[in-house]
């Protein structure tokens, strides 16, 4: 078995969409994939009646966007097999509207500084379930304002706070979040830990239940990284996953789907979990 459990459509920021990546996978020899799309189920629960058809297996999966105001710093939660998602959706729509209401400023910022019109600005982000910069910056690529997606241009435009396009985006607070999804009976796992800033914050959810796993396997994982994850899984009992964070194109750095994988042993946890909490 071999399992990506973190990839992302055209259903939120990704490049492909979900037909697309199913058989990306299928061609990779990739058996089990997540779709957790940002603050979606919407690919999740399509990418699994089409790969039914093509051999995958498909782990329902979402990833929500949070906000650790103790330690000013964003944290993304995977959440993998929610038995009630609706319980879930008043949340993603809050992140979704001030995601949107935060796009439509930067869009009208990089306007001002760019003769070109909304359609092509946007024009990416159809079939998307909101607006991302991915998109805008692929936008100034077709006009020709950059050839790439992570250059000079988007550093000029949204390095957070000095970005002349940068507009804050309102995340909810880490704890409601992680409560909200254990309400939903969804399995909580912590997205690249390698990615934040504090690392106080892994340990505090660890030791006081809140999470139940860490993405162990991630390309922002260092190598020094991943033993002192898998001894804090270990130490607190938590599930150990892994994925590649696949976008396509999208990508920061180019990287096929299954470049990182969960482990056989940890997916088959992941399913006794749910099988046990489901009783």
């Amino acid at each position: 078995m071999s399992a990506d459990l973190h990839c992302h459509t055209k259903m939120s920021d990704g490049s492909v969409t979900i037909e697309e990546l199913v058989i990306l996978a299928k061609n990779k020899g990739i058996t089990t994939i997540s779709v957790t799309d940002h603050d979606t189920f919407a690919g999740s629960t399509r990418a699994k009646v089409f790969a039914q058809r093509h051999g995958v297996t498909v782990i329902p999966g979402i990833e929500i966007s949070a906000f650790d105001y103790d330690r000013n710093q964003k944290v993304h939660v995977l959440c993998y097999y929610c038995s009630h998602p609706d319980r879930l959706e008043g949340l993603c729509k809050k992140i979704s509207d001030s995601r949107k209401k935060a796009a439509s400023i930067m869009v009208q910022k990089v306007m001002r500084l760019y003769p070109v019109g909304t359609d092509i600005l946007l024009r990416h982000s159809h079939g998307s379930t909101n607006i991302f910069k991915q998109h805008i910056m692929h936008g100034l690529m077709d006009a020709g304002y950059t050839n790439e997606l992570y250059g000079s241009v988007y550093q000029k435009l949204f390095t957070p706070r000095i970005g002349l396009a940068y507009t804050k985006i309102e995340y909810p607070d880490i704890h409601q979040v992680l409560y909200q999804v254990k309400q939903a009976q969804g399995i909580a796992v912590i997205a690249h830990p390698g990615q934040l800033k504090d690392s106080s914050l892994l340990e505090q959810l660890s030791e006081e239940q809140e999470i139940d796993g860490i993405e162990v396997w991630h390309p922002s994982n260092g190598e020094n990284l991943i033993p002192q994850l898998i001894q804090l899984a270990e130490t607190h009992s938590l599930l150990m996953t892994g994925g590649t964070d696949f976008h396509g194109m999208y990508s920061k750095v180019p990287r096929t789907i299954g470049s990182y994988v969960t482990p056989e042993g940890q997916v088959l946890a992941l399913e006794k979990w749910k099988q046990k909490h489901n009783n």
